[in-house]
């Protein structure tokens, strides 16, 4: 790492760039032998727009290989006050992406006096998931869901990536992961373009236990543990969590509606 006092100044709002100047060793991916499998993966994440802003979600369990790594591990953290990130793939490097994103961040705000556009933020984003290329290409792959409220647009608004950084926009919703495509089923089954905050955080609960169903990879709520899905909104309020008790009662209503034949 270079003195901090005699190498170049710290004027750049970029904190990998910073990063990038002064131990640039801490950036580069670690050298691998070969493909790594057995390493845990997060599984299902997704989000989907509604009437004050989105609503993004994750379910809990970690696979590794064909064995539950951990049963309550959170994949959807916020990225600063307006905006929020979920991850499916490789949880290390995955977990590990959303902390430089989230120092990203506070030190762009801190050094410009100003937040990113939701638009520069999934830039941004996107710019870290192709340095992961690299891993990725070795079984590591990160792939994460942003999501957040655009306060310039005042609507909410949720964008995905390839491994290659590839970043696209979805209007209404989307979900990632082993068990994505099961999520997205239900998503577009249940979606409706006027659902306030109960309706969707419903929704987005269901599309995780339909993707539970069906993906050995997503674990469903475990209502004897009391182990949730991880659900936030994000408005014009800001990032909030979805507590427990709206998450169990969510719960309930889906399994009671799946006993009566209904859904």
């Amino acid at each position: 790492m270079r003195d901090p006092l005699n190498g170049p100044a710290l004027f750049s709002p970029s904190f990998i760039d910073a990063l990038r100047s002064y131990a640039p060793e801490l950036l580069a991916p670690p050298a691998l032998g070969g493909p790594l499998t057995e390493v845990p993966h997060a599984t299902t994440v997704a989000a989907l727009r509604y009437t004050d802003g989105v609503v993004i979600g994750g379910d809990r369990r970690a696979t590794e290989g064909l064995s539950i790594a951990q049963r309550d591990i959170e994949k959807v953290f916020p990225a600063d006050d307006y905006s929020a990130v979920a991850i499916a793939g490789a949880a290390g490097p995955a977990i590990e992406m959303v902390r430089l994103f989230q120092t990203e961040l506070e030190h762009y705000e801190k050094v410009e006096g100003l937040t990113l556009s939701l638009e520069g933020k999934a830039n941004k984003l996107g710019q870290m998931v192709r340095t992961n290329l690299p891993l990725a290409m070795q079984g590591l792959v990160v792939v994460p869901l942003f999501s957040g409220y655009d306060q310039r647009k005042e609507t909410g608004r949720i964008f995905r990536y390839d491994v290659t950084g590839g970043r696209y926009e979805d209007t209404d919703y989307h979900a990632n992961g082993s068990g994505g495509k099961d999520a997205r089923g239900s998503l577009k089954k249940r979606y409706r373009h006027d659902m306030d905050r109960a309706s969707a955080v419903d929704v987005l609960v269901e599309a995780l236990y339909d993707a539970a169903d069906e993906d050995a990879g997503t674990g469903g709520p475990d209502l004897i543990r009391g182990i949730f899905p991880i659900v936030a909104t994000v408005t014009a309020e800001g990032y909030q969590r979805v507590s427990d008790d709206d998450l169990r009662a969510a719960t309930e209503r889906i399994v009671e509606a799946r006993g009566r034949g209904e859904g």
